[in-house]
């Protein structure tokens, strides 16, 4: 029974389980040799509760792209703000906090250095490239959308759709997985040695499936949100070309 393991040998089973347990305010490498009922009966959790979400942590996979694509556009940005709000508010502060407590006296020194000092800049990096992403790309979508609802004057969207339109925004955007491409590199792509201390196992798992995500961030994107868009923008240049027929 998971209760009846020490925290150590449920991180050990799946590194995942670290930030199930993290979100319940047991951070394992404080608790290690502790059962995870004794943790929970010191803490006031249920351990039931906890269990129950550690056991279904490998069943809430990724939202299926073709659901996505029944979306209308301003659903499919909602969805994406919020994959940015978990993203910033809960993942990233999670993962820097397990970088930020590493011993650095451990092996691998070198890289363990290399992660308190990139990690950081990354984590800075991406939360500037999310905020202006938001504030222009994706204003700019609804913006279109609203045009052709009628919520918003033709006229409010002339200037910016003639100054390049989507175009500019597909040739300045990143895609996400390319932000981690340092910390892959530093990392070996993640590789899990097998004298690495548990502590560096979780990051770098943890490393792995955030960019994973952002693969899939990037991917709906690309695939989804920019069609849809350009869809918009040539509903929106047919509809200015036909006002200005009667002008």
């Amino acid at each position: 029974m998971l209760s009846q393991k020490k925290i150590s040998e449920i991180v050990d089973e799946n590194y995942v389980f670290a930030s199930v347990l993290y979100f319940f305010g047991i951070n394992f490498y404080d608790y290690s040799e502790e059962t995870l009922e004794n943790v929970c009966n010191k803490k006031g959790l249920n351990v039931k509760s906890v269990v129950r979400d550690l056991e279904n942590v490998n069943q809430n996979g990724p939202a299926h792209n073709h659901f996505l694509r029944k979306l209308p556009v301003d659903l499919v940005i909602e969805y994406l703000k919020h994959s940015h709000y978990v993203l910033i508010k809960r993942r990233l502060p999670y993962i820097a906090k397990l970088i930020g407590e590493l011993d650095k006296n451990v092996s691998p020194m070198q890289l363990i250095e290399d992660l308190k000092w990139i990690f950081p800049v990354f984590v800075e990096d991406f939360i500037n490239h999310v905020y202006k992403e938001e504030d222009t790309l994706f204003n700019y979508i609804l913006q279109l959308d609203k045009s052709l609802k009628r919520k918003l004057l033709l006229s409010r969207i002339y200037f910016a759709i003639r100054q390049a339109g989507l175009h500019k925004f597909a040739d300045e955007h990143e895609l996400y997985d390319e932000e981690l491409h340092g910390i892959s590199k530093i990392t070996n792509g993640y590789h899990l040695d097998a004298t690495y201390p548990v502590h560096l196992k979780v990051i770098l798992c943890e490393l792995r499936e955030l960019e994973h995500e952002l693969h899939i961030h990037a991917s709906i994107e690309n695939e989804i949100l920019f069609p849809k868009a350009l869809i918009l923008e040539q509903k929106v240049l047919k509809q200015m070309a036909e006002t200005a027929k009667w002008n």
